[in-house]
C-alpha cells in the first residue's frame, strides 16, 4: 500500500545535499504532497505495516520524517490518505524503510 503525505515543514539540510544518489533531497518543498510505498522488507511481516505509516493518525496529527542517507534531512508532515493500490507518481514518490 502507499501513503500521501503533506509536507508541513524540511529542514535546510534538505536543500545542502549534493551527492548524486541523494539530490532527491534538494526537491523536497513545503506543502507539496507526497507519495510513500510500503512494501518488503520495511513491510512488518504481523501487522502488514510499515513503521511510521501514520496508521491511526488523522489528518491534524504532525508526524515526523527523516531522510535515510541524510539523518540531518528530516521535517515534518501530516497524513492525506492511504491508497490500497499504489499509483504514486515517479516524482516526489518515496519508500518507508
Amino acid at each position: 500500500y502507499c501513503v500521501e503525505f503533506r509536507t508541513e515543514s524540511l529542514s535546510h539540510h534538505c536543500a545542502l545535499e549534493t551527492r548524486p544518489y541523494a539530490r532527491w533531497m534538494q526537491y523536497l518543498r513545503e506543502g507539496h504532497t507526497v507519495c510513500v510505498a510500503c512494501q518488503p522488507p520495511a513491510m512488518n511481516a504481523d501487522t502488514q505495516r510499515c513503521s511510521g505509516d501514520g496508521h491511526n493518525a488523522d489528518g491534524d496529527k504532525i508526524l515526523h520524517w527523516e531522510a535515510i542517507g541524510n539523518s540531518q534531512c528530516q521535517g515534518t508532515w501530516k497524513k492525506i490518505r492511504q491508497l490500497e493500490h499504489c499509483s504514486c507518481p515517479p516524482v516526489h514518490s518515496f519508500i518507508f524503510t
